[in-house]
């Protein structure tokens, strides 16, 4: 547990060192990290504590004793499966309303304690908006103790109507604020100052206009009145497939499949109606009536035009000077249809990832909590066969046994994702590679045999061998 908190904060560091956050608050954002442990530490401690009490047990000739009187190694286990039955539904009662209602306020307070100190949302690299400011910022990197200083800074400022009219460029920068005052210094040094001229005149605009200038040191004030009292636990609407519960990821499954439809069968009829590959055919009565056959004279022969049953025919009915024109409207239409359904197929990937993701969550909460029951039966088994107690031994099979299960499931997961693997066969994949190894370890305790007998193996090559001479016989 303590292996996985540790590993918790060093994730979490960068959002909470340096920010002028109370003891408190960080000690708030980690509590609220703990329950996200659960499905980490709860399987490698149903399987280490069971493989250490068994292992322990045998190395004592406790179960000698129980077989002596009677007890079977079911019997014996009878309890504990109760028990581990408990937990199971304990688990998910807790995935399914502990953990959702954990991650809301994880991602409530990463999100508010951006806004509350403006040096945590600027991201280095990437264009990041600043609460109640109509800017965003880009900085290639950050230093110093609050990460106030600030080197090659880009600024982008918004106009009224919400577009940018204004680019500042400077080598370095510097965030200064104080407890006492609601105003935030940017001192930009060394750098450049553009601005597009709105004019009035459409000839003026067709010159695009601007005033451009250098500076040596520009102050730019930020007004964070509005974030003054941010409470940093503030609720908001914004909910991942980590926040919900199995009646909300239901009823969201559905409305997210039903949604990607939709967009792929207007996207589907919109090509196809575009390149002309499905004409819809109506029929005309009076159309019908009223058809001529056109013909085209070529020389001494006459060729109807609806006879053409080929590419070449139609090109050859198409005079020479029009041909070259044709072939470029043709490739910058395929060019356009092309680029479109790239782009469109990002769109629907991401919207399938979305939709995978909740089928994931949904199915792992179950997942999460027959994974305790099946680790017990892998463990259990496993101490008894290898009769040895204590943390040499049983914590090394443990921590394999837990390491194979944990990145099975990671790689499912990252399968699952990306729609290469369903979703559901993704979150029990882990757990189902686990149940026959559970059967297997259960039968060979019950029948008090060893995990692996030399003699067993042989026996197993020797009637290979005498099936291959019956039949050569």
């Amino acid at each position: 547990m303590v292996i996985f908190i540790f590993q918790t904060v060093w994730l979490f560091i960068d959002d909470l060192a340096g920010k002028d956050l109370d003891i408190w608050i960080i000690g708030k954002f980690l509590f609220y990290l703990m329950p996200n442990l659960t499905e980490k530490v709860l399987p490698l401690t149903v399987l280490l504590s069971s493989i250490l009490t068994f292992g322990s047990f045998a190395e004592n000739y406790e179960f000698a004793a129980m077989k002596a009187s009677g007890i079977s190694l079911q019997k014996a286990m009878r309890s504990l499966i109760v028990f581990m039955v408990l937990l199971g539904g304990f688990t998910f009662f807790f995935a399914n309303t502990v953990i959702p209602a954990s991650e809301q306020k994880i991602f409530n307070m990463r999100r508010n304690i951006a806004k509350v100190k403006p040096a945590a949302v600027i991201v280095e690299g990437v264009f990041s908006d600043i609460e109640g400011t109509d800017m965003n910022i880009k900085v290639e990197k950050k230093s110093g103790d609050n990460d106030q200083f600030l080197e090659n800074v880009v600024i982008h400022q918004k106009s009224k109507t919400k577009i940018n009219t204004t680019v500042i460029k400077a080598k370095t920068g510097e965030l200064i604020s104080s407890e006492e005052s609601d105003v935030i210094q940017l001192v930009l040094n060394d750098g450049h100052y553009y601005q597009e001229v709105e004019s009035k005149n459409a000839k003026d605009k067709r010159k695009h206009p601007f005033n451009r200038s250098e500076f040596e040191v520009y102050i730019k004030n930020i007004d964070i009145s509005a974030l003054s009292n941010k409470n940093l636990e503030e609720e908001s609407d914004i909910t991942t497939d980590k926040m919900k519960n199995i009646s909300r990821l239901s009823k969201d499954i559905d409305s997210l499949k039903i949604n990607n439809l939709k967009q792929v069968n207007a996207f589907s009829k919109s090509i196809s109606s575009r390149i002309g590959a499905f004409p819809v055919k109506q029929k005309d009565s009076t159309a019908e009536k009223a058809l001529v056959d056109y013909t085209k004279t070529a020389g001494n022969k006459t060729k109807k035009l609806d006879s053409i049953e080929s590419t070449d025919d139609l090109i050859a009915a198409i005079p020479e000077w029009q041909r070259s024109q044709l072939f470029s409207n043709a490739k910058n239409t395929v060019t356009n249809i092309l680029n479109t359904i790239k782009g469109k197929k990002l769109e629907l990937n991401k919207r399938y990832e979305v939709y995978n993701r909740h089928i994931l969550s949904l199915h792992k909460k179950f997942a999460l909590a027959f994974s305790c029951i099946i680790l017990f039966f892998v463990g259990a088994p496993l101490g008894a066969i290898i009769r040895k107690g204590g943390l040499g031994l049983p914590m090394v099979i443990a921590i394999i046994l837990f390491l194979t299960y944990y990145f099975i499931g990671v790689f499912a997961d990252n399968y699952a994702k990306k729609g290469e693997m369903h979703p559901a066969l993704g979150a029990w994949l882990s757990t189902l590679i686990m149940l026959p190894l559970s059967i297997f370890l259960t039968k060979r305790a019950t029948a008090d045999r060893g995990l692996m007998s030399i003699g067993g193996i042989l026996d197993i090559f020797k009637g290979i061998f005498k099936r291959k001479q019956e039949k050569e016989t």
